[in-house]
């Protein structure tokens, strides 16, 4: 019986154009009535999870920055942060590559330029951002850094084997084709997953997790019952025991009906 759904948020239960289908509102709700903790585990800042969870009638923890920070309300559970030496490197290499740096730090999001793609990230996910040198900033209790190009992805996955080949001890992967996520090697998704089956005291079997992007690769890697969403790609879909539908068609609400509301497994 599964107990714990844990959930990617964009491109799963999130459409494309940030808003969700009624559907999934009612099926998470339905689920929270019967007693399954439906948990976010999301790439996104924990401050920009807030009111998807709130609109979500949520109570379990939340999941950030690929699991990097798993925080109940303003108590925080579990973090692990990104060394400030290799911050630094990473932060000046990017600049000198001229990829744009993401900053998140203390779960304040930093950038140096107020720029056309600081405003179209803040903007599409309604979340503030404070514009700052880096070289004036300490790094400590860096969450995550993001690089990003919305112009070329093959710059981004140019950055993102770069980095991992450098920095093989850090969790590097891309959550969409124009972003590239560094986090501490304790951070993946499936990092968070295993921290909440054993802060609930629940067997591998009990969980099942759905995602969409390589980044929720850990994340379905860490469940008994592994489902990759329609929209996802191959390599997530290689390692999924289920492909559902797409986030257009109510995919999660099809794997839930399928393995939780009315599983027969």
């Amino acid at each position: 019986m599964i107990k714990l759904v844990a959930t990617d948020i964009d491109g799963t239960i999130l459409k494309s154009d940030f808003t969700f289908n009624k559907e999934v509102i009612d099926c998470i709700k339905t689920l929270s009535e019967k007693g399954v903790k439906v948990v976010l585990i999301s790439g996104r800042m924990n401050e920009s999870t807030i009111p998807i969870h709130n609109q979500l009638a949520l109570d379990t923890p939340i999941g950030s920055y690929q699991g990097a920070l798993v925080k109940l309300g303003k108590e925080t559970l579990y973090e692990r942060c990104l060394d400030k030496k290799i911050a630094r490197d990473v932060i000046n290499w990017a600049k000198n590559e001229n990829i744009h740096v993401n900053l998140y730090m203390d779960d304040v999001l930093y950038a140096e330029i107020d720029d056309d793609t600081i405003r179209r990230y803040t903007n599409e996910r309604n979340v503030r951002f404070v514009c700052k040198n880096f070289d004036d900033l300490e790094l400590n209790n860096v969450n995550k850094l993001l690089l990003i190009d919305f112009n070329n992805q093959e710059r981004v996955t140019f950055a993102k084997d770069y980095l991992v080949n450098k920095y093989p001890d850090l969790h590097i992967c891309k959550s969409t084709n124009y972003f590239c996520e560094v986090c501490n090697g304790e951070a993946s998704k499936g990092d968070a997953v295993k921290f909440l089956q054993e802060y609930y005291g629940l067997k591998k079997d009990e969980i099942l997790a759905i995602g969409d992007h390589n980044n929720d690769i850990p994340l379905l890697l860490a469940g008994g019952i592994k489902v990759a969403m329609g929209n996802g790609t191959p390599e997530i879909k290689a390692v999924a025991d289920y492909v559902t539908g797409t986030v257009l068609e109510n995919g999660f609400v099809q794997a839930m009906e399928k393995f939780v509301l009315d599983a027969k497994i």
